[in-house]
């Protein structure tokens, strides 16, 4: 993905640090995010090299849903030593095959599932726009269905603009 980071605008990145500014359980951290699956001895050197108090796994859009075996003993391995672990990946990977990733959510204190939803032109819609988190089918995993309104799912304080994004530093 290319993207600002405090040395300009780069595309084939590892690794980067920065303080959490989404606005998640881990806003104000510093953290390591890490862009694919990579080795967690490197992962936990970084961390403590950068004393970073919190690792961002799927940075810069890079969880496919492949390698699962991978994703899983990278983040498993942190989240044992106690780092607050967050994994950004996309809506379509909560299903019944993303098994692995409900079975992270033990670690309650540490673990931070992101779930990407994209929506495009989002301030085309009018003021009746509703967001409506669905389930599969008729009762088939939820008790049932929440429609929040577009407008009051955006105020200012849980908003994060790109210029913010660019004060990373690439390791």
């Amino acid at each position: 993905m290319k993207r600002d980071y405090a040395s300009g605008i780069a595309e084939a990145v590892t690794y980067f640090t920065g303080i959490e500014i989404e606005k998640t359980p881990a806003f104000g951290l510093k953290t390591l995010f890490v862009v694919g699956v990579q080795a967690p001895e490197t992962i936990i050197d970084l961390a403590t090299h950068e004393k970073c108090e919190h690792l961002y796994f799927g940075a810069n859009q890079s969880f496919d849903g492949t390698d699962i075996g991978g994703w899983d003993q990278m983040i498993s391995h942190c989240l044992r030593l106690g780092y607050k672990c967050t994994l950004d990946f996309d809506v379509e990977f909560c299903t019944s095959k993303s098994k692995w990733l409900q079975e992270l959510s033990k670690f309650e204190d540490t673990f931070i599932p992101q779930i990407s939803v994209k929506i495009p032109n989002l301030t085309a819609y009018n003021k009746n726009a509703t967001v409506k988190i669905d389930d599969i089918d008729f009762k088939a995993t939820n008790e049932g269905v929440w429609c929040h309104s577009l407008a009051q799912l955006q105020p200012k304080t849980l908003f994060t603009d790109w210029s913010e994004y660019g004060n990373d530093e690439i390791i």
